[in-house]
C-alpha cells in the first residue's frame, strides 16, 4: 500500500460498530488487574497468553476470552478496560463507537450488573469530554446460554435502559441459532431496545435469515456467509442491511485462510452495506486502523472504496440523521485534503 492510502486511512473520521469491550483486554492490563484483585490466571506471563492466540475456531478463542474476563470484578476494572480502548481510538481518528458488552460473562460469577455497566458507561462519558468520542452501548445475550438466562439479564438491564442503545446476540454461533432467542428479542423490542445480531460468521446463511425475520435485527454482525445464498444477498442489498465485517478476526478464527481470500470486496461489489471493524482486537492482531490498512492492502482497495467504508460506518450507526450528516461532511472534507 502506498503512503497516500495509509495517510487517508489514518486521517478519515471513522466509527466502529462491532467491538466487544472484553475483547480489548490486552495481556498487560489483564495481569495488572489480576494482581489488583488477587485473582489467578491460567497463564504465567504475557508471552504465554500471546502464545495461546493461535486459534483454531471461534470456540478456542472464546475459551481464552472468558478466562481473561474472569479477573474483571469491580467498577474500576470495567472503567479501566474501556478507557484503555478509547485512548487507542482517540489516536486513530475514531469519532464514534458502538460497544458490545456481555453482562452474563460477569454476573454468572457473582459480579453485580451495576458494577459492569457503571464502569463501562463512566469511561464512555469521560471519553466524550476528553476525546470528543461519542458512543452507544449494546448489551449482548450469550447464545450458548438459555433464553431464560437472557430474560434474567434483560430484567437486570431495564433500570439502565437510558444507557443501553440496543441488544445483540453473540458467543459461539454453531448449533446456537437465533431462533432460540426470538421471545427475549420480542420482549426487548417492547421495552424500546432495537436489535443487532451476530450471524453468518461460522453459521449458515439460514442464521442470517432468522436474525432478520425472527429477531428483527437492524444490523448483522459479520454476515460474511451470506454470499452462499443469492436470495439472501438480494434481500440484504435491497434493504441495505448493514454488515459489520471484521476482517482480521475472520482470518484469525479460520473463517478465511488468508486476508487475501476475504470476501469483503465481493460484498461491496454486490452492493451490500458493509464496513470494517476490529471485533476483539487484543486477541486478533489489530485495532480499527490496522484492520483498514491490512484489508486495503490485501484486497487492493482504492481510495473511493476506503472512503465508502468509512462513510458506511457512520450511516449504519445508531446516531441521529443530523449527527451522521456531520460526519459524512467531515469525511468529504478530509478526502479532498489528504
Amino acid at each position: 500500500m502506498n503512503d497516500s492510502l495509509k495517510s487517508l486511512i489514518h486521517a478519515l473520521p471513522k466509527a466502529e460498530l462491532h467491538l466487544h469491550i472484553e475483547g480489548t483486554f490486552e495481556p498487560e492490563l489483564m495481569f495488572e488487574i489480576a494482581r489488583r484483585n488477587n485473582a489467578s490466571l491460567p497463564y504465567e506471563s504475557v508471552d504465554e497468553i500471546r502464545a495461546a492466540y493461535n486459534f483454531q475456531n471461534l470456540q478456542s478463542f472464546l475459551d481464552l476470552y472468558y478466562a481473561g474476563a474472569a479477573v474483571l470484578r469491580t467498577r474500576r476494572d470495567f472503567h479501566d478496560l474501556t478507557w484503555a480502548y478509547l485512548e487507542k481510538m482517540s489516536r486513530q481518528n475514531v469519532r464514534h463507537v458502538e460497544i458490545f458488552f456481555d453482562p452474563q460473562t460477569h454476573t454468572d460469577r457473582g459480579v453485580e450488573f451495576a458494577e459492569v455497566i457503571e464502569g463501562i458507561d463512566g469511561a464512555l462519558r469521560d471519553a466524550r469530554q476528553e476525546f470528543e468520542i461519542t458512543s452507544k452501548l449494546i448489551l449482548c445475550f450469550l447464545r450458548h446460554l438459555s433464553e431464560d438466562a437472557a430474560f434474567d439479564t434483560l430484567k437486570q438491564a431495564l433500570p439502565y435502559r437510558d444507557r443501553i442503545a440496543a441488544v445483540g446476540l453473540d458467543s459461539a454461533e454453531l448449533d446456537n441459532p437465533p431462533s432460540r432467542f426470538e421471545n427475549v428479542f420480542k420482549a426487548s423490542r417492547e421495552n424500546g431496545f432495537p436489535a443487532v445480531a451476530h450471524a453468518g460468521e461460522e453459521g449458515p446463511p439460514e442464521y442470517i435469515w432468522q436474525a432478520l425475520d425472527l429477531l428483527q435485527a437492524r444490523r448483522i454482525d459479520h454476515g460474511v456467509q451470506c454470499m452462499k445464498d443469492p436470495r439472501l444477498v438480494e434481500r440484504l442489498r435491497n434493504d441495505q442491511v448493514p454488515l459489520t465485517v471484521c476482517p482480521l478476526s475472520n482470518v484469525r478464527l479460520r473463517v478465511f485462510d488468508r486476508l487475501e481470500d476475504h470476501n469483503l470486496k465481493a460484498l461491496m461489489n454486490a452492493g451490500l452495506n458493509v464496513m470494517i471493524n476490529s471485533d476483539d482486537p487484543a486477541y486478533f492482531g489489530g485495532y480499527l486502523e490496522q484492520n483498514y490498512a491490512d484489508t486495503a492492502a490485501a484486497l487492493d482497495l482504492d481510495r473511493a472504496e476506503i472512503i465508502q467504508l468509512a462513510k458506511n460506518s457512520f450511516t449504519a450507526s445508531f446516531l441521529s440523521k443530523e449527527e451522521k450528516q456531520g460526519h459524512l461532511t467531515e469525511i468529504d472534507r478530509v478526502a479532498r485534503e489528504v
